[in-house]
C-alpha cells in the first residue's frame, strides 16, 4: 500500500508529530499525534473542548492562535475515537 505524504519518523504513523483534531462522541481534542496503541490514541500538548456548540469556534481560534495546551498527554480509548484529522484539514476550518 502506498502512503500519501511524507513520513519523517520511520515506523510511526503518517500523523506522528502532526497537530490533529480528534473527535469523540462528547469531546474534541486538539494536540500533537504521537501514536495509537492498544490503550488508545496518544496526543501531546492537548487542548480540549466539551461544548458541542462551540467546536467550530474552538478549532477556528486554535488555528488562529495556536494550541492552548490544557493537558501534557491525553490517551483517548480507541473505542471512543470517531475521527482523527489534521488540524489544517478539519471540515470546520476556513479555507484559503
Amino acid at each position: 500500500e502506498l502512503m500519501s505524504g511524507h513520513v519523517f519518523h520511520p515506523g510511526h504513523s503518517e500523523l506522528h508529530g502532526i497537530t490533529v483534531v480528534l473527535e469523540t462522541g462528547d469531546a474534541l481534542y486538539v494536540g500533537r499525534y504521537h501514536e495509537e496503541t492498544e490503550k488508545g490514541v496518544l496526543l501531546h500538548d492537548v487542548a480540549e473542548c466539551r461544548d458541542p456548540a462551540g467546536k467550530a469556534e474552538f478549532v477556528r481560534k486554535t488555528l488562529k492562535f495556536g494550541v492552548r495546551a490544557e493537558h501534557r498527554h491525553v490517551v483517548v480509548p480507541a473505542a471512543q475515537v470517531r475521527r482523527v484529522v489534521r488540524l489544517v484539514d478539519w471540515e470546520g476550518a476556513p479555507t484559503g
